[in-house]
């Protein structure tokens, strides 16, 4: 009997979960431009990798020079141990994959940090408040027990605003 699956090289294979890949093609109405709420996860989900103050200084450095080149338009971008939340604006001209590929491709290899393949978006609608985005983001460290007051939370930079460190 010929057995698809012969050797153990094979059966671990199946054993891994395979993730199915995430359709970021510019939908309609991105081509005109738009802002996404943006969360971007760790490789190892559950150990603090983003909030220490070289791998925070990368990020934020990164993500002001993006907004600084005109790259993307940055309106908030906030650390958590395992993963980061940002709310971008891009305009119909640049691929959000492209932009968010290139970030992680450059702060892997400045802060060591192991980024997971895909990451999520979700398009803001006209029915959308930026406001009550940004302050669901700026609320996230509270939900998860890592401050009781969200101005206490170093791991926050709004490109109009200094560093709250």
């Amino acid at each position: 009997m010929n057995r698809p699956y012969q050797n153990a090289t094979d059966l671990d294979m199946m054993s891994r979960v395979l993730r199915k890949r995430l359709d970021h093609t510019t939908h309609f109405a991105g081509r005109f431009g738009a802002i996404y709420f943006i969360t971007i996860c760790c490789e190892q989900r559950g150990t603090n990798q983003l909030c220490h103050d070289v791998s925070a200084s990368v990020l934020f450095n990164t993500a002001r020079i993006y907004h600084e080149r005109g790259r993307w338009n940055l309106n908030l971008l906030l650390l958590m141990p395992d993963h980061l939340h940002a709310l971008i604006g891009i305009d119909g001209r640049n691929s959000l994959s492209q932009l968010i590929r290139d970030y992680k491709r450059i702060t892997a290899k400045l802060a060591q940090i192991q980024w997971q393949r895909n990451f999520f978006d979700h398009r803001l609608r006209n029915d959308e408040s930026l406001a009550e985005k940004f302050a669901y983001i700026c609320q996230n460290p509270i939900r998860a027990g890592l401050t009781k007051d969200e101005a206490d939370w170093p791991y926050v930079f709004i490109p109009n605003l200094k560093f709250r460190r």
